[in-house]
């Protein structure tokens, strides 16, 4: 019966991770998307002589790459900072912790 109830915390979390990693995949595919349309548009648009390298046709990448590197940090960084089995003892140590306020044993 334990064994059946941690793979299906390890199913549940697994399944949280992958929809982290599509979502962010998801993000990262529209910005370059809609920022290579800016750029042709942009491109376009430009009056003869005139060098693309102007600040207002970056405002819009700059920020929203500010956001969508805070959704890699997001994703990616509490992996590598408290490691890939962290969830997993923190899960434990509050169940512990929890048994022992409830005296469950």
């Amino acid at each position: 019966m334990e064994n059946l109830n941690s793979d299906q915390i390890r199913y549940e979390e697994a399944v949280k991770k992958v929809k982290k990693l599509k979502g962010f995949y998801t993000h990262a595919i529209v910005y370059l998307v809609i920022n290579i349309m800016f750029v042709i548009v942009n491109v376009q648009n430009l009056e003869p002589g005139e060098s693309y390298f102007q600040f207002k046709n970056f405002i819009t990448t700059f920020f929203w790459g500010i956001g969508l590197l805070a959704h890699a940090m997001g994703t990616f960084i509490p992996y590598f900072i408290l490691g890939k089995d962290w969830e997993e003892r923190k899960i434990n140590q509050l169940m512990e912790q929890e048994r022992k306020e409830n005296k469950w044993e």
